[in-house]
């Protein structure tokens, strides 16, 4: 009864900060297309541009960058278009890929040369998100994520260097910040393939922790910095004013829906590139907070992101209590949601209003239900039918824990591929598969890379397709190999299977973070023993003996 009504109170939490939230679609907005359009002719100036098109394609030809690059690559083609209706934009491009950028004012003046990955992605050049880059802000959430878990008495314990790691990604979003775009990507690898590894690790051969998970602070400040940390990422989403086109894109396809419209529709802009239950999940938020059109404001996207992050914290909450019982669940759970809460990287997805966190909240909701086949599949069909890459764990769930047999499987796979047809089957556009299919995982694969090693070099491409190979082969590893198999061991293959399928991808992000990080949370910290079984373990150890039981709420959490 407990639990229901600190749910209730947390719902309520949601309720309360909505109207905050919505207030926040005074600020600015991004449109889902890039608004790029050609000149209708070029020799002629477009209305208010004092330069005709083959004079900015001229002026990019005599850059040295371009010179270098066009000597370099005799296949090379240019191209010209206005952006937004007050400068130029010369590509110069080889197939699909972006070699160079040269942005020239209406006036014929040079603005700016990228290359590398910033000619590829608008991204990637500098200035990203202002609040979030003051050192107020990512540094003190970044201290913050690191505080609970030290403890000055075991300096070389694992777990300080796993959450070093996971704070290095900031190393890349400086370089990224500073327009260092190419050493941005590289310094990305580096703690990925760290952690893929950590967790087949954790997964595969699992070892019980000893000591304090949170060793020094007392569980009523946990529970004050949870909730502090908790107002502190809603007036930051309140005062950003960033919406990214997938939270953009994620109103407007509720708005479809809502008006019974068709909501795939193949075209340029590919707003509609995600699942149908992504757009659903919008729709409580844009009918409270209408879509007026293209160039409105957009203050359901901030409602939107604000719920999912507030629920994603709730359910790491329960989680916790769900898996250890007494206090120590609660300082479990406390500890899953603030380190959530704290992490600059799921911070980061909510100050930029994406979608991410739906998928965040939705695996956790599948932790939550794990114990329950059938609810465990329809979880994952619902991740699934969001953003698609989380069907690479239907087969890790079919195979779920120990104990878990041929009928638990069947119905995780009933559950899962029920929920996610189903969702299709209702959304079908009028072109069928085929234009389901183009408009989304059928862009999203073939589109150009644009932040990740295959957007710095073109000549690699073999090695993205062999990581796709290795990923696909891990996914149906990590579900047949034998091995004591718990939540903590299913979460941490989970995060391993949703990192290695990340590796290859053409277009990375920070905010992809946010789907595997309750994951390795969960992983790293239900490790830890709780007093009695640490204590329990040592007396095991001195014993001779190198099995160490889990307490028999973890190994079940059901």
């Amino acid at each position: 009864m407990r639990r229901l009504s600190l749910l209730g109170l947390l719902l309520g939490l949601v309720v309360l900060v909505l109207p905050a939230a919505a207030r926040a679609g005074e600020l600015d907005h991004r449109s889902v297309g890039v608004p790029l359009t050609p000149p209708p002719s070029l020799d002629v100036p477009p209305p208010g541009f004092k330069t005709t098109g083959r004079q900015a394609i001229a002026i990019a030809d005599a850059q040295p960058q371009v010179r270098k690059l066009r000597a370099a690559h005799h296949d090379a083609r240019v191209e010209v278009a206005v952006f937004a209706g007050w400068r130029w934009e010369v590509d110069v491009m080889e197939g699909s890929h972006s070699l160079a950028v040269v942005d020239i004012g209406y006036d014929g003046r040079l603005l700016h040369t990228w290359t590398g990955v910033a000619a590829n992605s608008y991204m990637a050049r500098g200035h990203f998100n202002p609040t979030f880059d003051r050192p107020w802000v990512w540094l003190v959430f970044g201290v913050l994520f690191l505080v609970p878990f030290v403890d000055p008495r075991r300096w070389r314990r694992m777990l300080h260097l796993d959450l070093l790691v996971l704070s290095s990604f900031g190393i890349s979003y400086a370089l990224f910040e500073t327009v260092r775009s190419n050493a941005a990507v590289l310094a990305v690898y580096p703690p990925l393939v760290y952690l893929l590894v950590r967790m087949l690790i954790v997964g595969l051969r699992p070892r019980p922790r000893h000591g304090r998970l949170v060793p020094l602070l007392p569980t009523v400040v946990l529970a004050v910095g949870v909730i502090a940390l908790c107002g502190a990422r809603v007036a930051l989403n309140v005062t950003s004013d960033r919406v990214m086109d997938i939270g953009y894109s994620s109103v407007v396809g509720a708005d479809r829906i809502a008006h019974k419209q068709e909501l795939y529709v193949d075209n340029d802009t590919h707003g509609d590139t995600y699942g149908p239950v992504n757009y659903l999940a919008y729709i409580p938020f844009e009918l409270a907070f209408p879509w007026v059109g293209e160039g409105a404001k957009v203050p359901a996207a901030h409602a939107a992101t604000v719920a999912f992050d507030l629920l994603t914290i709730a359910a790491l909450l329960l989680l916790g209590m769900r898996l250890r019982a007494g206090p120590e669940g609660r300082r479990l759970g406390l500890a899953l949601a603030w380190a959530w809460a704290a992490f600059p990287f799921t911070l980061l997805g909510v100050m930029e209003n994406t979608n991410d966190g739906l998928v965040a909240l939705l695996i956790v909701g599948s932790l939550l239900v794990f114990g329950r086949p059938l609810a465990r599949g329809a979880m994952l069909g619902l991740a699934v039918a969001a953003k698609f890459s989380p069907g690479g764990l239907l087969l890790l769930y079919l195979r779920g824990r120990d104990g878990d047999g041929r009928q638990s499987a069947l119905a995780v796979a009933a559950g899962c591929l029920g929920v996610a047809a189903f969702s299709l089957l209702v959304y079908m556009p009028a072109g069928g598969l085929h234009e389901l299919w183009a408009c989304t995982m059928g862009y999203q694969l073939s589109r150009p890379p644009d932040w990740s090693l295959w957007a710095i070099s073109t000549n690699i491409g073999w090695t993205q397709t062999a990581l796709e190979a290795l990923s696909v082969l891990l996914a149906v590893a990590v579900a047949v190999i034998p091995g004591r198999r718990t939540i903590v061991e299913v979460s941490a293959l989970a995060a391993a299977v949703l990192i290695a399928l990340q590796l290859p991808a053409g277009h990375w992000f920070y905010f992809y973070l946010m789907w595997c990080t309750p994951l390795i949370f969960v992983a790293l910290f239900a490790a830890y023993l709780p007093p009695a079984a640490a204590a329990g373990a040592e007396d095991h150890e001195r014993d001779g003996d190198d099995v160490v039981a889990l307490p028999p709420r973890l190994a079940l959490a059901s």
